[in-house]
């Protein structure tokens, strides 16, 4: 499979593996095309493989007997899925559906677990992704669970920057949504109309503007938001 190295570590996984530990990394993937609405697996299936978005967007949600749906993670272009049960060699604990037409790659659990077996380097840097995933993880369960609305919108919209732009962040930044109302309020655990009047709430505030499909960010005023208690 042809990716450089560059985009193997656009991947927060890969991005400390050194360039010949990569190489072999892209000598046991391989390509994969998602059309629109493809389940990719179910909640159940055997984990012997991982996945990675190269463009697209991947769905992880549950599902419940009754069809109410939870989704997990909106996954985009340098994320990851199928990682956990990949590495612990167990069921998939969620579905993993392509919302859109996406592109990626398959790493199979064998071939990947030998080669970080003779890396230190690459069998530290998948431990360091597992412990931030797992931070992660941690964090949104917070946000639903101990924060107001507008606050929920300003940690998403704060955690999605850190992904483009690392822990530091510039006092005003850019971001391009490619998420509807919709699906961030499947992610908060709000409905759609909530999160809107949420929005309208952080532009009255001076956090966020829209310029066409840009949200621009003042990432001091969404951080007041995001943390009401230190303020």
């Amino acid at each position: 499979m042809s990716i450089n190295l560059a985009s193997w570590r656009s991947f927060p996984i890969f991005r400390d593996f050194d360039d010949k530990t990569l190489t072999a990394l892209a000598g046991i993937s391989s390509y994969r095309r998602w059309p629109p609405n493809t389940v990719i697996f179910l909640r159940g299936d055997g984990g012997n493989y991982m996945a990675g978005v190269i463009s697209g967007r991947i769905k992880l949600s549950l599902t419940t007997a009754q069809g109410r749906q939870l989704v997990l993670r909106q996954l985009e272009a340098g994320e990851l899925f199928g990682e956990m049960a990949m590495l612990d060699d167990q069921p998939r604990f969620a579905d993993a559906t392509a919302q859109v037409a996406s592109e990626g790659f398959v790493i199979a659990r064998r071939p990947f677990m030998d080669l970080i077996t003779l890396s230190p380097r690459a069998a530290g840097a998948t431990i360091g992704y597992l412990c931030a995933l797992l931070r992660g993880t941690t964090e949104q369960l917070e946000t639903i669970a101990l924060y107001d609305l507008n606050s929920r919108v300003a940690r998403f919209l704060l955690a999605t920057l850190r992904r483009v732009h690392g822990n530091e962040l510039p006092p005003s930044a850019s971001l391009k949504l490619s998420l509807t109302q919709s699906d961030i309020a499947e992610l908060l655990g709000a409905s759609r109309p909530k999160v809107n009047r949420a929005i309208i709430a952080l532009q009255k505030a001076g956090a966020i503007g829209r310029i066409n499909e840009t949200i621009e960010c003042n990432t001091g005023h969404l951080h007041r938001i995001a943390e009401p208690s230190e303020n």
